[in-house]
């Protein structure tokens, strides 16, 4: 019997860095075949045609840019292919950590100024932030008791000497706070998890007996792991579920300004074995998310070395909080791997981020896109200290922080307040920030920065579920990331903080897509597969 020989249309395989394509027309066999030997020559040759016609995926992609030129998550055109575009290559087959989520915090003054806004306005805010149309932010923060974001200080337990919290509620909550939740909870589509910080124990647990610094108390450690408890259920009682939990906000304290309460890594890792993760588990809340630490990076070995240091240590933790304060350029890529490393099974989120000591800058985009920002250390930092606190771009500071987070195994990262005032308030410290919204109660104005636009670009397109995967960048200049999502759509986020404008070849599974990405611009291309 002669060998018989198949080509097939519009099938094409890729060996090697060669692809091998076929083309039409289809040509039969050409040898006489007889009987069932005839059929069963028809059906493998439709097979294998099914088979090549589904062997190669084929992807439509859909880009969105934020620039400083006056792009905000604008939809952009495919560019021209030409000589010298640097070519990004996308690498689904290589998987990474599985995404948790990105948003911000309901703070009592955000939530406050909402209320003193037009319902036009809340709703605009609100549905700029959690409806699919806008942010879509799935995974937020609040704060347990009052903070320096609080326009007081207070407790849920303010009676002294109340172990078993007979006077405990939230009643403080429910003007501002909890009705901000619910009307977000309305609008998301999808839901969002909520991770619950205290800043302090009532002062009354503590050493000091006062709201800033000092220590629990060990007499006091079965009631505050029982305020932990109350605080879960009675958020539950008006149908807000807390997803996660840590510890203590910056357990090293804040240099002794506002709220705070210090641990020790032993301390807190005790307090979580013994009293915490127990309490939890007895009451029927061991789903809600331990994570300890809860501060900044360049301190995070010493903590996860203490919190994973054996199975009875790690048992109550599900992972590890950080922030971004330290140093203005540094996302710290050593100590997030290490701590990675240290549980790759468990949970490393970025809990609070914000630029800090500066009154925001009213409808004013350019000084979000310029090198004008100055940091908390700024002001104080001792000289062999002043290069980890230099000027810097608001933007630049987001999208690096992010990406290099996502690069090195971070699985959530959650921004500080979404709405302040022009003052960077209220705050009942002064501690002034910048929120991605601003508002003017008085004037019931709100002006979107274009850091709002900077974190959409993350929450909106890298959904919950997503898993992170490899890539090729050739450009030192540029910084990368990518996720597929659990939809199979693919987002790749790409961050030019240079002058010039760059065209870019980006391969997915062999098809390539030409973009040009504007100078000091942030872009986000979704691929999605069309069969």
């Amino acid at each position: 019997m002669e060998l018989v020989k198949f080509f097939f249309g519009s099938c094409s395989h890729r060996v090697g860095s060669e692809e091998v394509t076929a083309s039409h027309p289809l040509t039969w066999p050409s040898v006489q075949l007889n009987g069932n030997m005839n059929l069963f020559f028809i059906l493998l040759l439709l097979a294998m045609i099914t088979g090549c016609q589904s062997s190669k995926k084929k992807w439509e992609a859909t880009g969105y840019e934020t620039a400083a030129g006056g792009n905000k998550l604008q939809q952009i055109q495919p560019a021209t292919a030409g000589a010298g575009a640097l070519q990004i290559v996308l690498k689904p087959e290589e998987s990474y950590q599985k995404i948790t989520g990105f948003g911000g915090a309901f703070t009592e003054s955000s939530a406050y100024l909402l209320n003193q806004l037009s319902e036009t306005n809340r709703d605009k805010i609100l549905q700029a932030y959690f409806s699919e149309t806008g942010a879509n932010y799935s995974l937020t923060r609040t704060h347990i008791n009052s903070c320096d974001f609080s326009l007081g200080q207070y407790s849920y337990a303010p009676v002294p000497d109340d172990k078993n919290l007979e006077n405990f509620s939230i009643d403080e909550d429910r003007d501002d706070l909890i009705p901000m939740i619910k009307a977000a909870q309305k609008i998301s589509t999808d839901g969002f998890r909520i991770i619950a910080s205290p800043w302090t124990a009532p002062p009354w647990m503590k050493d000091n007996n006062k709201w800033v610094g000092g220590k629990l108390l060990p007499e006091y450690r079965e009631t505050w792991a029982l305020f932990f408890s109350k605080y879960i259920q009675a958020y539950r009682d008006e149908g807000i579920d807390i997803w996660g939990l840590t510890v203590e906000n910056e357990p090293h304290g804040n240099g002794g300004n506002w709220e705070s309460m210090l641990f020790t890594p032993q301390e807190m890792t005790d307090f979580v074995q013994h009293y915490l993760g127990p309490k939890l588990e007895q009451d029927g809340l061991s789903q809600v998310k331990i994570l300890g630490y809860d501060q900044n990076r360049a301190e995070l070995k010493a903590w996860v070395d203490e919190m994973f240091k054996d199975a009875n240590s790690a048992k109550y933790f599900a992972g590890t909080a950080i922030h971004w304060y330290e140093s203005t350029y540094d996302f710290f890529p050593e100590a997030l791997q290490y701590a990675h490393k240290k549980a790759p099974d468990k949970y490393l989120i970025q809990t609070e981020a914000c630029v800090d000591a500066e009154v925001p800058k009213w409808n004013d985009d350019a000084w979000y896109w310029s090198k004008e920002a100055t940091d908390w250390g700024w002001d104080w930092a001792p000289e062999d200290q002043k290069h980890l606190h230099p000027k810097y771009v608001p933007v630049f500071r987001y999208a690096r922080d992010i990406i290099g987070c996502l690069n090195n195994y971070v699985d959530g990262w959650i921004d500080w307040n979404m709405v302040l005032d022009k003052q960077g308030g209220p705050n009942w410290f002064k501690n002034w920030c910048v929120a991605p919204v601003i508002v003017d109660p008085e004037n019931d104005a709100v002006y979107f920065t274009p850091l709002y636009y900077t974190m959409a670009h993350f929450s909106k397109f890298i959904r919950p579920g997503a898993t992170r995967i490899g890539f090729e960048n050739p450009d030192d200049e540029l910084m990368v990331t990518a996720a597929k999502n659990t939809d199979g759509s693919i987002a790749t986020i790409i961050f030019n903080p240079t002058e010039k404008e760059k065209l870019l070849k980006i391969t997915l599974e062999g098809q390539d897509f030409h973009i040009k990405i504007s100078e000091k611009a942030l872009q986000t291309v979704v691929f999605n597969p069309i069969n």
